[in-house]
């Protein structure tokens, strides 16, 4: 009768650690779809006629922008009070490290900036080239030959998902396009789902959605997405193998215990 009772329980044994073992190895089947833009040929020896992209229109500025304002004259002691006196010092909404603090003008409720000697000037609704000549003009009726130059410097956007370094980022370049962005939160982790990466953007007030294949490139390059704006917000949703290993890790664990807990009820039968 004990014979028989220990078989049953070496049994039971063998099918949990069969379970359990077969769990690992399911848990490391390759993921697919990885590689970006599979539809270029890899061999250099084809030629592959260009995509155009997207056309390229600049930003247009809105209240609560940060515009950073540098005007030069002929006159060293004059371009320090032009842009420096009325700039306030910003903290940057940034997460990726200690990025530093930010001087510039705030875009009021109005739409306007205030500059020493110019007084205030409208800047929303125009491109930084545009406020940059506007500025210029105005600077040229008091100083000769003078130079300036306009950026906005708080051009944020959050990358979220499965990436390798998910956060909000300070972009410097008002061209910065939707692999840039990739690139700036380290590429997607190996169980984003490249078929289906998602960007949300707010536009005078309504939200707006674009979806991108990163696997097609005229899916990405011809999307009207494809070029960020300030505030965007670019989500990588996981693959199902992702989701699978999750469950394949809680199913690990319990096969794990339940392991632990047949080898001691065999063991405490021998006794």
């Amino acid at each position: 009768m004990k014979l028989v009772s220990l078989s049953t329980k070496n049994r039971f044994a063998v099918i949990i650690n069969f379970f359990f073992f077969s769990v690992v190895l399911l848990s490391c089947r390759a993921p697919k779809n990885i590689a970006y833009f599979r539809d270029i040929p890899d061999s250099t020896g084809n030629s592959f006629p260009g995509i155009p992209s997207q056309p390229f229109t600049d930003p247009l500025i809105k209240s609560n922008d940060i515009l950073q304002v540098s005007i030069l004259t002929l006159d060293p002691q004059q371009n320090v009070g032009l842009t420096s006196t009325n700039a306030s010092t910003y903290a940057t909404n940034s997460s990726a490290g200690a990025a530093p603090d930010i001087q510039g003008f705030m875009v009021d409720s109005k739409g306007e900036i205030e500059l020493p000697i110019i007084g205030r000037t409208r800047v929303t609704g125009l491109t930084t080239t545009q406020i940059k000549d506007s500025i210029h003009a105005k600077v040229a009726v008091y100083y000769k030959n003078p130079v300036v130059n306009v950026r906005l410097v708080n051009f944020n956007i959050t990358v979220l998902g499965e990436v390798n370094r998910p956060g909000t980022y300070v972009v410097a370049n008002e061209k910065a396009n939707l692999l840039d962005a990739i690139g700036m939160a380290g590429d997607l982790t190996i169980y984003g789902k490249r078929e289906n990466v998602m960007l949300v953007r707010d536009s005078a007030g309504t939200k707006l959605f674009g979806r991108f294949n990163l696997t097609a490139t005229d899916k990405v390059i011809k999307s009207p997405f494809y070029y960020l704006r300030q505030g965007d917000v670019i989500y990588v949703e996981p693959s199902k193998a992702k989701i699978a290993s999750t469950d394949v890790m809680r199913t690990r664990t319990y096969a794990l215990i339940a392991s632990i807990i047949t080898v001691f009820v065999v063991v405490i039968s021998k006794l």
